[in-house]
């Protein structure tokens, strides 16, 4: 029972010991990286790592990154980051390919590589350490790197689209522009014909009314004709018979079932 309680004693003190210095349990830190990164041959592609950690970054934190190529079993360090310093190991072909664009107190650990080829395909792993924030697991980001379209083939292609949205384009454009001649001539005609119209009946109005003035004269003529005998005066004209009258009527029905 003694025994028991001196080590019950013990942990106690060193709880206090421990809350006294400030210190507490170690957290995990997070590490983040995308899952896949497409490249094509001869361009350059960033491979992003951001992590997260309970503690301040500290002078000692720690950023590292690993390859392992594609059907390979094994792993090798390509690029340290350590004392505020950015190395990059002379083991495998990134050395001069490689370039820093990270910034931990921004828990940014990312790297660019350069000139990719196809030798560059495979899994980089991102490792992040913040002491006391240590314990934590890595994150990998797969490289696939393919084969770059040649200029020329790139330069033809856009060429050929763009001549065939031009034809369309003047294609459509020459349409509308003959559709609108088209609509304009039939406009034009279509007022010449109602003017047209228009003058003819003015025409047959007026050539009516002549005529009709032309009967109301011959008939006042004949009645006064008519008049001036009955009252046994003498003519001051020679009236039209009623033969020439009727004939003269005739004449004027036939013209108007003639037009």
């Amino acid at each position: 029972m003694s025994q028991g309680s001196g080590d019950s004693g013990s942990l106690v003190f060193l709880a206090a010991l421990l809350a006294a210095l400030g210190l507490s349990p170690v957290l995990a830190i997070h590490v983040y990286t995308q899952r896949e990164v497409y490249g094509t041959v001869g361009s350059h592609v960033t491979l992003s790592c951001s992590f997260w950690s309970s503690e301040w970054i500290s002078e000692d934190i720690s950023i590292t990154w690993h390859f392992q190529a594609e059907g390979s079993r094994d792993s090798i360090s390509i690029f340290h980051y350590a004392k505020g310093q950015p190395y990059i190991d002379d083991v495998g072909t990134f050395k001069e390919r490689m370039e820093w664009v990270g910034n931990p107190h921004r828990k940014d650990g990312s790297i660019v590589i350069h000139n990719l080829d196809y030798t560059d395909n495979g899994t980089f792993t991102c490792d992040v350490k913040n002491p006391p924030d240590i314990v934590g697991k890595s994150s990998q980001v797969t490289l696939y790197v393919l084969e770059k379209v040649p200029t020329r083939y790139g330069v033809v292609l856009g060429s050929i689209i763009g001549g065939a949205l031009l034809l369309v384009i003047v294609v459509v454009a020459l349409v509308y522009l003959i559709r609108y001649c088209w609509l304009r001539r039939q406009a034009a005609l279509q007022r010449r014909l109602s003017a047209m119209e228009k003058g003819k009946l003015q025409r047959s109005a007026k050539d009516a009314s002549k005529r009709g003035r032309q009967v109301v004269m011959t008939i006042e003529m004949e009645l006064r004709g008519e008049a001036a005998e009955a009252a046994g005066l003498p003519p001051a004209a020679k009236s039209p018979s009623k033969t020439s009258l009727k004939n003269a009527l005739m004449n004027m029905i036939k013209m108007d079932s003639e037009k």
